[in-house]
């Protein structure tokens, strides 16, 4: 790991370091980008922060739904407000409105509970390479001829992504699911071990290729020649994880329409523990 890699992760950790300007208000920086709109995984982690900030540190987060509206826009900070929609022995809840230039531009809402015991079972971890079987996600952009590759590879860079393969390269062909795509992915440097940090660094990953997953069966679908944007993203915690220790990231896409693509997500850790469970629908239109 090079001295840059280390700078990116302490820059990340700044980024979701918010200023609480108010009661419940909150503002977010915003890094260097070429990119013409807001990473949207920046602005998720962000109001998992400020929604955090609001809630008792005994909670802990189980659920997070939200949905994009607006292009952010990088020259401005974002600010965060946070609504107390309830508070109750068992759970809290937040709703936290993401606004630029007066207007919001993203909602999410969060659920918390505090911990108790339960049943417990989960699926198991499939049948797949280690990290160190995959390749540089960014290198791969390149080398398919990804417009944007080189921008998205600096505002990822406190990322390591290890892509394993999908339905056209590198997986098996599965009966049930015509789109699948893995990868291996970690924070580059530790991580201060505050769990707020590894959930919303998590987060911020959680973006980087979820909806990528619904065009990977289709051999005409570019990135350079397709308009994609996320339309909502949902995340469920299972159980306390790391966001610098490696996680696998197993992603299908059950149904592609309308211009819209939906896919789905389970992340497991290297011992086979399932640490959450993601959704995401967006846009993926032909460009003009």
């Amino acid at each position: 790991m090079s001295a840059d890699d280390a700078g990116a992760v302490e820059e990340l950790v700044a980024l979701l370091d918010l200023e609480q300007i108010d009661l419940d208000l909150f503002r977010g920086s915003q890094p260097d980008s070429e990119r013409a709109r807001v990473y949207g995984g920046q602005v998720a982690a962000q109001a998992l922060v400020a929604g955090t900030r609001t809630v008792d540190p005994a909670y802990a987060v189980h659920s997070l739904h939200s949905y994009f509206l607006r292009a952010g826009d990088y020259s401005v900070p974002i600010v965060y407000d946070v609504e107390r929609i309830r508070d109750s022995r068992a759970f809290q809840t937040r709703r936290v409105v993401a606004r630029q230039h007066g207007r919001p531009i993203y909602y999410q809402t969060l659920d918390f509970q505090l911990p108790e015991d339960g049943i417990e079972h989960q699926d198991a971890l499939p049948a797949v390479g280690g990290p160190d079987e995959g390749f540089d996600l960014v290198g791969l952009m390149r080398g398919r001829g990804t417009s944007d590759a080189d921008a998205l590879g600096r505002e990822w860079s406190a990322l390591d992504v290890r892509y394993l393969g999908n339905s056209q390269t590198g997986l098996p062909a599965h009966a049930r699911h015509q789109a699948q795509a893995r990868m291996w992915i970690r924070l580059r440097d530790r991580l201060p071990d505050d769990p707020v940090v590894h959930l919303a660094a998590f987060t911020y990953a959680s973006d980087v290729s979820l909806l990528g997953a619904s065009m990977v069966a289709h051999a005409d679908a570019h990135p350079n020649t397709t308009q994609m944007a996320s339309i909502d993203h949902t995340i469920w915690f299972h159980r306390p994880f790391r966001a610098d220790e490696w996680w696998l990231y197993d992603q299908w896409s059950p149904s592609a329409s309308g211009a819209r693509g939906l896919s789905l997500g389970r992340v497991f850790l290297e011992d086979g523990t399932l640490v959450a469970t993601l959704a995401q629908e967006g846009l993926i239109r032909p460009r003009g």
